[in-house]
């Protein structure tokens, strides 16, 4: 992990009140559109964890600092970790010290897949909410995008500002999320097909008829209206019947192919690099050379302005600015 990074705990903000029994977890990386490194992402696991035991806790918020809950987890570290020689970065990726094990090699398929699987487990950050047995409500504003937009599927209320941006940018330089089985059970699978196929992100009020979201509000209203969700969930039963509740839920899921759909998804992302690009089709690895960031942005202009990623790319074109490839 680069020295300049953030600690974890400055990353990911927890608090808790006893009174009302709702806790706050908190994205605080305005500045990086809220990204998590991987040591925030362990950080925001272990959260999960604990928050899920404390009896002082019934009700979770999960939300983001700055105009934006997030874009997505820190890809330029993750990408840094996996194709460095120097292991121990990567194996923290597995909670597992630097002299402990040896990793798999680069150029082996469990050096990639041994990373797609490991995000089926909630200890890895990534799909931690459904195994959380309290009532987890995410709090949505701006971009919902890749990691962030995995929290959006796991979540069991999701409430979202009318200015809200969801999609996941892999779509566009790899094609697979690890969520996508349950992306698809919660938003429709021919919408998401849309989703997939497109690259494009959809906005609040697309995912709110799609029944992705239980209430889309003006952003100046979002915070009101999250605590009065919240605050209805904690008055309403008692911790044991949320945990029975859950447990009922959790079933369901599992009965619908959640976490086989983890495990399938990421097998299947693990086999991206024998993908063949058809013409000028943007790849990972072009998108790594150029930038992640710069690279998606710059593949939105190949689309209509409304179905861009981009929040400047789309005011921009609509306003008749149009400069493409300004940061959005």
């Amino acid at each position: 992990m680069p020295k300049s990074d953030p600690p974890a705990e400055k990353v990911i903000r927890y608090e808790k009140s006893a009174d009302t029994r709702v806790a706050t977890i908190t994205f605080d990386r305005p500045g990086q559109l809220n990204a998590p490194t991987i040591a925030a992402r362990l950080r925001y696991a272990d959260l999960l964890h604990r928050a899920s035991l404390d009896d002082e806790v019934k009700v979770l918020v999960v939300r983001g600092a700055g105009e934006d809950l997030g874009s997505g987890a820190d890809l330029e570290e993750f990408m840094a970790v996996m194709n460095s020689e120097d292991q121990g970065p990567r194996l923290a990726e597995f909670r597992i010290g630097a002299d402990e094990v040896k990793y798999p090699p680069l150029g082996s398929f469990r050096h990639g897949a041994s990373v797609s699987q490991w995000y089926a487990n909630p200890n890895a950050g990534i799909r931690g909410l459904q195994d959380f047995k309290k009532i987890s409500i995410l709090e949505v504003k701006g971009y919902c995008y890749g990691w962030h937009f995995y929290q959006a599927a796991d979540a069991d209320l999701v409430i979202s500002s009318d200015d809200a941006l969801f999609g996941h940018p892999s779509f566009r330089y790899y094609g697979w999320g690890p969520r996508m089985w349950w992306w698809a059970q919660t938003m429709g699978i021919r919408k998401f097909q849309e989703m997939v196929f497109t690259g494009r992100a959809f906005t609040a009020a697309e995912m709110r008829e799609c029944n992705f979201l239980n209430s889309v509000v003006p952003r100046d209203q979002l915070e009101a209206e999250v605590e009065k969700y919240a605050l209805a969930c904690a008055r309403n039963r008692p911790n044991d019947t949320v945990f029975m509740q859950k447990v009922f839920f959790e079933i369901m899921k599992q009965f619908q192919g959640e976490y086989m759909g983890s495990l399938l998804s990421g097998f299947f992302e693990s086999m991206g690099s024998g993908v063949r690009a058809d013409a000028d089709d943007l790849m990972l690895d072009d998108a790594i050379e150029q930038g992640l960031g710069d690279a998606v942005k710059d593949y939105d202009s190949r689309l209509p302005p409304e179905w861009r990623l981009s929040k400047k790319a789309r005011k921009n074109e609509r306003t008749g600015k149009g400069n493409r490839k300004k940061k959005g």
